[in-house]
């Protein structure tokens, strides 16, 4: 497979609102419900892949996974709609079956972080890696009925397995749909072309590419992708 080079430039406008007083405090206010994006309809592809099952520094990658998922899911606005899909959870008896392994299970609705959570809990690593098949049906599928934005954000610990492209899915996405962006979260992954096939997924599709090591670095790439923040408050105080 050739490597492919990716040239994106990004431009980020930035504004400040300065504000004068005498003396000024800034607390922590409330970190729940960060994310809130109304306009925005999220899926979220994870891996569970028999690779997941690794350890890496002392735990295993799919419970690094499944603890920060539990921690980011409650910030996300009930307001907001999001759903999950996972690949590689089973085998099936041929190679055919188990590159077909994907599944929706927790459709895409508001207020849909239990369901998420819940289902999280029913899944083990088992398979293979079929990324390409899971971002096509998740295209044909699982945003069926929604307007608006679309963001996949899809975490693996691995590149495709099942001889597609999903760099190559990605570049014939975007001649038909300019709504849906796909955000990468490549978890411990070393392989050069299976990082770029997965960075080309992302950056043609207007998404973002990220890469983790850790469970910290894991947490900062999915906060970084759903644009979590901490929320803080002001309070200034005037002189007299």
């Amino acid at each position: 497979m050739k490597k492919m080079l990716i040239s994106i430039l990004f431009f980020i406008f930035t504004t400040t609102t300065n504000c004068t007083a005498t003396n000024y405090e800034v607390h922590q206010g409330n970190v729940g419900n960060i994310f809130d994006n109304t306009d925005e309809k999220i899926l979220f592809i994870l891996d569970f892949s028999n690779s997941m099952s690794e350890y890496l520094k002392g735990e295993s990658k799919v419970d690094m996974m499944l603890n920060t998922m539990r921690e980011i899911i409650p910030k996300i606005s009930p307001d907001t709609a999001i759903g999950l899909r996972v690949y590689g959870h089973k085998m099936g008896f041929t190679a055919f079956d188990a590159c077909r392994a994907t599944s929706l299970l927790s459709p895409i609705a508001k207020s849909n972080a239990g369901g998420i959570l819940y289902a999280l809990n029913e899944v083990k690593p088992t398979g293979m890696t079929p990324i390409t098949y899971s971002l096509k049906q998740a295209v044909k599928n699982d945003f069926l009925g929604f307007s608006g934005k679309k963001h996949i954000i899809l975490l693996t610990d691995g590149g495709e397995n099942c001889d597609e492209s999903p760099c190559t899915y990605a570049m014939e996405l975007i001649k038909v749909r300019k709504d849906i962006k796909i955000d990468v979260i490549a978890f411990n992954i070393d392989d050069e072309d299976d990082l770029a096939q997965l960075e080309c997924a992302s950056l043609v599709t207007s998404g973002k590419f990220y890469t983790a090591n850790t469970a910290v670095e894991l947490a900062n790439s999915l906060n970084n992708s759903l644009n979590i923040k901490k929320d803080v408050e002001a309070k200034i105080f005037l002189e007299h």
